[in-house]
C-alpha cells in the first residue's frame, strides 16, 4: 500500500485510570494503599475494575470475584456506586468542554476529543492534553492517561502506552514507525482468539500485515480484513461520533443460584420488567420495534428469542420466556435478560449526520 498522507487532525483519547476504584480510593482514604476491586462479592459476582495494587496479583476487570479472591486473599471488594461515578464523569466532561465540543464518549471513563480547531496553548494538542489531565487531577483528585495522534485508532493505542497517569504523543511524521512494530493484539477488535488465529498464520505485528494482502487476511478475519490492513499503516478516517442514537434498552441479571422451574424464571422476569419500565421512562420519545428475552444456561450457552412489538408488554416477555425455555434441554438457568429495540428515527439520524459535518 502506498503511503497515504494523513489529514492532520488532532485527536486526544482520555482514559481515566482504574476509574471506579480510583473514586473509591479518593473518597475513602483507608482504601488508598490496599488492593481493592469494585463489583459484587457473591459466588456469581464479577469485578467491574480494580486498582493497580490488585493488578499486581493478576486481578483483572470482568474476573469472577471468587477467582480474584483466590489470587489476592486480602482483596477488598467494594460495591459499585454507579450514581457517584456518573456524577464524576459529568464533571470530567465539563472539563473537556473547555477545550472542544467535539467529544465522543466511549464510556463513563474514556472519550475521544477532536481539538484540531482549538486555539488554546498555540493549538498544541500535546499541551492541551497535559492541561486536561492537570485539570482533572487538581479539581477531582483523580488521574487520567492520554494519547495524542492524528486519528482515533492511534490515539486510543497511545493512551495505553504510559498508564497510569501518563501521556503518549504520536506525531504525524512518526506514525509509520509507531505502527510498524505494533502487536496486532493491541488493535481494537482483535480479541485473544482472533490474535491466536492470526499468529497461527504468521501475523503478529502490523509489519506482518503490511507484507500481505486484504485477500489473504479475509480468509482469517473475514470482513475485518480491510480495516485491519488499513490500521497496519496507521490509517483511520473515522470521524468522531459526537451524537449517538440509542438503538436498544436492556437489563439482565446473573442469578446467585441456578434455577430450573418456569415459576422461578417468571418471578425473575417480572422483577426485571419493573426495572426496564422504569428505565424506559427516560426514553418516552422513542418508538419500540422489538422485544427480546435472553437466557444463559448453566453451561454458559445462551439463547435469545425476539418478536416485533410496538409496546413494552410483560405478557409478550413471558411468552418469549416460554419459547426460550423449550431450548433448555434439562439445563438450569444462570442469567435472564430483557431488551427493547427502538425503531430508527430517520430524521434524527439525518440531523446528527449534518451536525457531524
Amino acid at each position: 500500500m502506498e503511503n497515504v498522507e494523513h489529514p492532520h487532525k488532532k485527536i486526544i483519547h482520555i482514559d481515566m485510570d482504574c476509574f471506579y476504584a480510583a473514586v473509591e480510593m479518593r473518597d475513602n482514604p483507608a482504601l488508598r494503599d490496599v488492593a481493592i476491586a469494585v463489583g459484587g462479592n457473591g459466588p456469581r459476582s464479577v469485578l467491574c475494575t480494580c486498582n493497580y495494587k490488585a493488578r499486581e496479583f493478576g486481578v483483572r476487570s470482568a474476573m469472577p470475584s471468587s477467582r480474584a479472591k483466590a489470587l489476592c486473599p486480602d482483596l477488598i471488594i467494594v460495591n459499585a456506586r454507579m450514581s457517584v461515578y456518573q456524577q464524576v464523569s459529568e464533571k470530567v466532561r465539563e472539563i473537556f468542554l473547555r477545550y472542544t465540543d467535539l467529544i465522543e464518549p466511549l464510556s463513563l471513563d474514556e472519550a475521544f476529543l477532536d481539538v484540531t480547531d482549538c486555539e488554546l496553548f498555540y493549538g498544541s494538542a500535546t499541551l492541551i492534553a497535559e492541561q486536561i489531565r492537570r485539570d482533572i487531577y487538581n479539581e477531582l483528585n483523580l488521574t487520567a492517561s492520554a494519547g495524542v495522534a492524528p486519528n482515533k485508532f492511534l490515539a486510543k493505542i497511545a493512551s495505553d502506552e504510559n498508564k497510569p497517569n501518563g501521556q503518549c504523543v504520536v506525531a504525524p511524521e512518526n506514525v509509520n514507525a509507531f505502527v510498524a512494530d505494533l502487536p496486532l493484539k493491541k488493535i481494537p477488535g482483535i480479541g485473544p482468539k482472533t490474535s491466536e488465529k492470526l499468529k497461527a498464520h504468521g501475523f503478529e505485528t502490523c509489519a506482518d500485515v503490511r507484507a500481505s494482502s486484504v485477500a489473504n487476511l479475509q480468509v482469517i478475519v473475514g470482513k475485518f480484513a480491510n480495516a485491519l490492513y488499513q490500521r497496519s499503516f496507521g490509517i483511520d478516517n473515522r470521524a468522531l461520533e459526537t451524537k449517538r442514537i440509542r438503538k436498544s434498552l436492556a437489563i439482565e441479571t446473573t442469578l446467585s443460584e441456578d434455577i430450573d422451574s418456569m415459576v422461578q424464571c417468571q418471578e425473575v422476569l417480572s422483577t426485571l420488567f419493573i426495572k426496564l419500565k422504569a428505565r424506559l421512562q427516560r426514553h418516552q420519545d422513542r418508538k419500540i420495534s422489538k422485544q427480546t428475552v435472553k437466557i444463559k444456561f448453566a453451561d454458559f450457552q445462551q439463547t435469545t428469542v425476539d418478536i416485533q412489538s410496538q409496546a413494552c408488554l410483560e405478557a409478550v416477555f413471558l411468552d418469549l420466556l416460554q419459547r426460550a425455555m423449550t431450548r433448555a434441554n434439562n439445563r438450569k438457568v444462570r442469567l435472564i435478560g430483557l431488551s427493547l429495540g427502538f425503531a430508527e428515527n430517520k430524521t434524527a439520524e439525518k440531523q446528527n449526520q449534518l451536525a457531524l459535518f
